[in-house]
Order: C-alpha cells, then sequence, then structure tokens
C-alpha cells in the first residue's frame, strides 16, 4: 500500500478487484436495495452478483482477522494514530495487514502491476467526519471493494447507464449527486429521468462490492485516484498479461509449489476453470472492441508482441479447448 492520506475518524481499504465488464449486465431499470450477506460461497457470489453486476455488502465477519482491524483501531473504535503513523512511515514493508477475500481474487488490475512492479491499485484513505469523494466510476469502469476498518460511511450509489441521465448540457457528470442545481432542466435537461441513488450505510468491518461501472458518491472519504496513468500500449500489455496467466492455468495448471503461493495464478486456479474461462472471455470482448479503435490503430502493432491478431486466436483457441 503506496499511498495514504491522513485525518482523524475514519480509514477504509479500497482494491480495485477486477475486470472490465462495462454496462451490459445491469439494466438502467431501478434498483431498490443491497443485500447484506455473512456467509456466502464463491459460487454464489459469481451467480448472483459478479455476473448480473450487482452490489452487495459483506458482513464484519469477514475481517474480524485482519491485524488491521485489531492494531489501527482503539478500544473504542477510533483510529489508532500512533500505530498508523508508524506503519505509514515503514511504508508497509511486507506488512500483512489484511487478507483478499475469495471473492475478490480475481483482481485484473493489481495482478498486471504487481507483475510489472511499478505501482498497484491498494490504497487506504483516512478523512474526518463530512469529507466526501465527488461522484464517479472506479478505474476502467472495473469492479472495486472497500472494507471499513473503522468509522461509517454513507454512499450514494447509480446502476451503470443511469450516470447518462446525470450529465448537463455539455455531456458533463455533475461534481456533486445532491446540488440543488440539478433541479434545473435547463442544464441538466434529463435528471428527471434518473432514478434515486441506492444508499448504503457501511459500518465498521463491512464489505461494499461496487460492480463495473456502477457510479458512486461516498461521504467520508478525502481523495480520490482521478486518472488512469496508462497509454493504451500499455493497457493492450495489461490485457495480455492476464490472458496469458489464464491460459497458463487452463492449459497447464500449478505445479505443487507455485500452487501453495500465494500468487494470481494460484487464485485463479482455485476459483477454477470456468472463472479462467469467463475471464478469457472478458478479455477477448475488450480486445476485440480496442483493436478497433482507431487511435489504438495508429499504434506500431508490430512493436507489440505478439500483434493483437494473434494473441486474439490464441485466446479464442484456448476458450474453445477448455469448454470441450
Amino acid at each position: 500500500m503506496d499511498r495514504a492520506t491522513f485525518a482523524r475518524s475514519t480509514a477504509f481499504f479500497r482494491d480495485s478487484s477486477g475486470s472490465p465488464q462495462g454496462s451490459a449486465g445491469i439494466p438502467a431499470g431501478h434498483v431498490d436495495f443491497i443485500e447484506r450477506v455473512d456467509s456466502f460461497s464463491y459460487s454464489d457470489f459469481f451467480r448472483e452478483f459478479l455476473i448480473p453486476n450487482r452490489p452487495c455488502l459483506f458482513s464484519a465477519a469477514l475481517t474480524e482477522g485482519w491485524p488491521s482491524r485489531r492494531f489501527w483501531v482503539t478500544r473504542d473504535g477510533r483510529p489508532n494514530f500512533e500505530h498508523l503513523l508508524r506503519e505509514f512511515g515503514e511504508a508497509f514493508p511486507e506488512q500483512d495487514v489484511y487478507t483478499t477475500p475469495v471473492y475478490f481474487s480475481s483482481d485484473w488490475l493489481n495482478e498486471y502491476w504487481d507483475a510489472v512492479a511499478v505501482d498497484d491499485y491498494r490504497f487506504v484513505y483516512m478523512g474526518p467526519k463530512g469529507s466526501w469523494t465527488p461522484f464517479h466510476a472506479d478505474v476502467f469502469r472495473s469492479y472495486s471493494w472497500s472494507a471499513n476498518i473503522c468509522g461509517r460511511k454513507k454512499w450514494l450509489l447509480y446502476p451503470a447507464g443511469q450516470e447518462e441521465f446525470l450529465k448537463d448540457l455539455h455531456g458533463n457528470l455533475p461534481f456533486d449527486v445532491t446540488a440543488p442545481s440539478l433541479q434545473d432542466s435547463r442544464v441538466y435537461p434529463r435528471y428527471g429521468q434518473s432514478q434515486p441513488p441506492l444508499e448504503i450505510l457501511q459500518e465498521p468491518g463491512e464489505i461494499v462490492f461496487i460492480p463495473s461501472g456502477w457510479h458512486h458518491q461516498v461521504y467520508n472519504l478525502l481523495i480520490m485516484k482521478s486518472c488512469t496513468g496508462i497509454d493504451y500500449k500499455e493497457f493492450y500489455n495489461f490485457l495480455k498479461v492476464i490472458a496469458e496467466n489464464r491460459i497458463s492455468v487452463l492449459e497447464k495448471g500449478l505445479d505443487e509449489e507455485t500452487s501453495a503461493k500465494n500468487t494470481p495464478k494460484a487464485a485463479i486456479s482455485t476459483l477454477g476453470m470456468l472463472h479462467a474461462v469467463f475471464d478469457l472471455k472478458r478479455t477477448v470482448k475488450v480486445l476485440t472492441s480496442l483493436s478497433a479503435n482507431e487511435d489504438f490503430k495508429k499504434l506500431d502493432l508490430s512493436s507489440l508482441s505478439p500483434p493483437p491478431e494473434a494473441l486474439l486466436h490464441h485466446l479464442k483457441a484456448a476458450i474453445d479447448t477448455a469448454l470441450l
């Protein structure tokens, strides 16, 4: 965890978790509630939330064993600043302050950044009561998850597609979806067609799963990442790393030594062949879209190894073989 910001009263994790899915999984219709989950198998999560692109809230039982919940919080539920400042000052050298839940172990962004050893999308945020993040969706419209270490948070969530009704005359999204100015139809002509946001009150220890493309605004957060910091060539390499890991698992499996390690390949192997195929199908969809992009075509595609067409062929062949 390379980035941290300090204030008082609220701290939580944020991890990128997952693959770009787009907005096809959720219609723009009304969503009434978010389901709270206590005990859940991965296959149930995959079927009921990941595939249909629905949010859910995991109970605090999932984070009870985390060292961060024991050492970063005082007995009365406040941040332990002495311990936090000491650990942040040491830049978290190999400290296991949390454990990634199995539901989020297929994590494309961090799998890639860990492979290239440059950066990652793991964050620790802290903010005083009343601080908040403006309305946004996560990087690459990826899945994300957020665990509350202490304090409470209020989330305002809009299903993928609803953000279109919140844009102004110039196509810009609002900074604050609670601002009275959204009621002005001369500036926000489609606001009247939008559904009310889904509200979540997140308690200490609970984990929120945010599906792909769901825009949200969160209270008690101080800062947010504002850009992706990646170009077309690196995005292609990102897709290639994800794809090659899935193909390796499908074609070769894992030897005993590798399967015992905490690696992305081991995580995917644990989730099973169907999830590896699911990820490969998503990669094909994204890579096909990327290959049709006019700006991407302007690159020297011969400098990409393998060329996009060859990688697509390899992916489709691996999917066909796995499904035989």
